[in-house]
């Protein structure tokens, strides 16, 4: 629990900054309190899922022999999903174990909305679910192999004026591959079609709608997605992509 309650310390002193450079108007204070009770409900939420995950241990090797209905779109090179619009599937092979198995959650119980990642969670129990994440955070990374501290190719100018805006790296690490809570994702090297739609989806917070078919809801990145134009998102997404990171697609030998 030191780890979410350091992202909490973090996003309230953000708050608080800017606030103070807002001089306190009758806005910032709505969105103060709004946001503050959003980061208590997360850490009561935290709290759940913490102790959940602490009881339930996963086996990476049990988890290879549960894979079968990920390998089809997540183990095939350039798979592209077409709905709502056409994107890379995430690579998951090297992600946290911990984002895994929190994604698969709120893919069950509803909470993050997509058809047919619902329908797979829906069939997946605790265990199985803990088993998976294990094998994925493993998958396809070279034993000793290091990441370099920072990214090798800094962003522009204006891309890291973006990336400060948010302050990116406070969460997802300064190489956007050590995430300070391991239910956050590593987002180095991912898809950019995909990082900005998933961006777009925090922002347009529909997660919660009753009728959503797709969408997500999360009181962070949901803050943090809003302060941005679409096209703003796309060039962090495009950098992102260009990071060098753990997530990789591995071909499963059917496929190859």
């Amino acid at each position: 629990m030191k780890l979410s309650a350091k992202v909490l310390v973090l996003v309230a002193a953000d708050i608080i900054h800017r606030c103070f450079n807002d001089d306190f108007s009758p806005d910032c204070a709505r969105k103060m309190n709004k946001l503050f009770t959003s980061i208590f409900a997360l850490a009561v939420s935290s709290l759940t899922v913490a102790s959940l995950a602490q009881d339930i241990k996963g086996d990476a090797k049990v988890g290879e022999t549960k894979n079968a209905m990920c390998i089809g779109c997540h183990g095939i090179k350039g798979y592209q999903s077409s709905f709502p619009e056409v994107y890379k599937v995430p690579m998951i092979s090297g992600q946290s174990a911990g984002y895994i198995s929190a994604a698969l959650h709120e893919y069950k119980k509803g909470e993050r909305k997509y058809p047919t990642m619902r329908g797979i969670a829906e069939t997946l129990s605790d265990q199985d679910i803990a088993d998976l994440a294990a094998y994925y955070s493993t998958h396809g990374l070279v034993a000793g192999a290091e990441l370099p501290a920072k990214p090798a190719k800094e962003p522009s100018v204006e891309v890291q004026a973006l990336l400060n805006k948010a302050n990116c790296a406070s969460c997802h690490g300064a190489n956007f591959s050590k995430p300070i809570d391991p239910s956050y994702p590593k987002i180095a090297g991912q898809h950019a079609d995909y990082l900005y739609v998933a961006l777009k989806a925090y922002k347009a917070d529909n997660g919660n709608h009753p009728n959503a078919k797709v969408g997500r809801s999360h009181p962070i990145m949901g803050g943090m997605a809003k302060q941005y134009s679409n096209a703003e998102l796309k060039a962090m997404s495009n950098y992102l992509s260009s990071v060098e990171g753990d997530l990789k697609v591995v071909p499963e030998s059917r496929f190859r």
